[in-house]
């Protein structure tokens, strides 16, 4: 079947750069040239035809193929290989919980945090250990700028375009990282959202910029984690007191203490649950006493449930570090999981 974008021609790689930037199509930084070759080969790994229908923006009602998924992945400095992490992300993202046209038109500037779980993983080479939320590897790198040039160039959201970020952060680049599920006893994230230990799963998040912990001064969960719980209550005081998805990423010396006292993820997140939520009364700490009024007793977790709270274990291995990635607004947004290979809303077979 034939491609259905159209085709340009140029003369060179940097007349190629000059096409795409002139006419807005990238981040702002080099991109891959989407020949037709690299965009088919995308194409053939996930066995997908080029008019295959990926989904439907629940809100603006627009169409994504497989073949605009391969284009902007291919821009992006994606391998094949690589693909079917980048269809199942966008598979997650337009099912309504996640709010797509919210949390990316928003003036609040947050990004689609994407995990990684299950064997693809150790298959396109994802590391989940040193610089775990940063230029780890070559596969979250690329996998996490092609979200976002999907989102550039299928849903507008530009700049001052869909996308009314006050501030953004770096995450708008790319925000991608993979669970060390080998160095680790706790289920896998997706294993705890149900999906099966064998099955590769993408989770997505609408998220705020990590706020970096840290603290190398004890061995008792409890005070561990009151650093974790420490950080969310003040984002619930210079952000937002709405409750929703945070996620908290765990490195190895620290979660090393906690799963030698025997915590499991469910532990943690009951916890957390329980230490991180401030009373309104708090907000006059921080200069927003105008909005207090006679509700200051009022209480105001940071989650609705431990269920919300999205645990990962991921970093170097040593430095006892940790980070809390706060939700975009709340509940407005919810963090979605996908297995690789699923197909959503699909009919089921006829027996």
């Amino acid at each position: 079947m034939q491609l259905q974008s159209k085709i340009y021609e140029a003369d060179s790689v940097s007349a190629v750069q000059e096409l795409y930037h002139f006419n807005g199509w990238t981040d702002g930084l080099p991109i891959v040239p989407p020949t037709e070759d690299a965009v088919r080969a995308c194409l053939d790994w996930v066995m997908m035809p080029p008019d295959q229908l990926i989904g439907i923006e629940p809100v603006r009602g627009l169409a994504v193929t497989a073949e605009k998924l391969a284009i902007n992945a291919v821009m992006a400095g994606c391998l094949p290989m690589h693909f079917p992490v980048v269809v199942t992300a966008w598979t997650a993202m337009m099912q309504e919980p996640f709010l797509m046209h919210g949390a990316t038109a928003s003036t609040g500037g947050c990004a689609v945090l994407v995990v990684l779980n299950g064997p693809i993983r150790q298959e396109i080479g994802a590391s989940g250990t040193f610089n775990a939320l940063g230029n780890s590897d070559r596969a979250t790198a690329a996998i996490g700028r092609a979200i976002r040039l999907c989102l550039i160039n299928l849903m507008d959201v530009r700049p001052g375009v869909i996308d009314r970020s006050t501030l953004g952060h770096p995450g708008k680049f790319s925000y991608c990282l993979a669970e060390d599920e080998e160095d680790s006893s706790w289920k896998s994230l997706s294993e705890q959202r149900g999906i099966e230990r064998a099955a590769s799963a993408v989770t997505v998040m609408a998220a705020g910029a990590p706020r970096q912990i840290m603290n190398e001064w004890t061995t008792r969960p409890e005070e561990i984690l009151e650093t974790f719980a420490a950080e969310m209550r003040a984002n619930l005081r210079h952000y937002s007191i709405h409750p929703g998805n945070y996620a908290i990423v765990i490195p190895k010396q620290l979660r090393e203490h906690l799963q030698a006292a025997q915590w499991s993820k469910s532990d943690i997140a009951e916890f957390i649950h329980q230490r991180a939520r401030i009373h309104r009364r708090e907000w006059a700490d921080v200069g927003k006493g105008a909005v207090v009024r006679d509700r200051g007793d009022s209480v105001y977790p940071a989650m609705e449930s431990p269920d919300q709270l999205l645990v990962i274990a991921a970093g170097g291995p040593a430095g006892g570090f940790g980070a809390v990635i706060p939700p975009w607004l709340g509940n407005k947004s919810h963090a979605v999981t996908v297995p690789i290979g699923a197909c959503i809303d699909c009919e089921p077979a006829k027996k």
